[in-house]
């Protein structure tokens, strides 16, 4: 039997939503960002990915400390949108909605949706790592993009 469930977060960055799009639908640069990330590594595109990943993460449980070994597909990646599905055995699966808009004073508002499916048994510490390791990485993504070139022009 599997479990599910959605958390969400919002950030706010003095970037153009195209600089953010690019840096999140490149995994190979989330691990300045993701916390539990310690290696990622292009492969070639499964079919219907813009871009496919093999990611390892570094996990604790009480005093165990395991590495974990993953697939992620970036299905669409637009400036506006971005959708990304990672799978690990055994049946988890997480699901990465981005949404991105660009704001007055050269901001972008990132909305992020992040729905974890894993077997019952081990739903609710895959879901306590998942949503502890994207609000960390949400708080490091306004000071990233915040680094990255020169601020945007001002919408008008």
């Amino acid at each position: 039997m599997l479990s599910s469930d959605t958390f969400s977060y919002t950030v706010q960055a003095r970037s153009s939503p195209a600089e953010a799009a690019a840096l999140l639908s490149d995994l190979t640069r989330q691990g300045e960002l993701h916390p539990l990330i310690v290696q990622v590594r292009r492969v070639p595109p499964r079919p219907g990915a813009r871009a496919s990943y093999t990611i390892n993460d570094r996990l604790v449980a009480g005093p165990l400390r395991f590495r974990t070994t993953y697939h992620a597909d970036v299905l669409i990646s637009e400036t506006d949108e971005i959708v990304m599905v990672a799978r690990q055995w055994p049946a988890t699966t997480v699901r990465n909605h981005t949404r991105l808009r660009a704001e007055p004073d050269g901001l972008v508002r990132i909305d992020v949706e992040i729905t974890l499916t894993a077997p019952t048994p081990l739903f609710r510490y895959a879901f306590r790592q998942a949503r502890a390791a994207h609000l960390a990485l949400a708080t490091r993504l306004g000071a990233a993009l915040d680094r990255t070139g020169e601020p945007p022009p001002p919408s008008a």
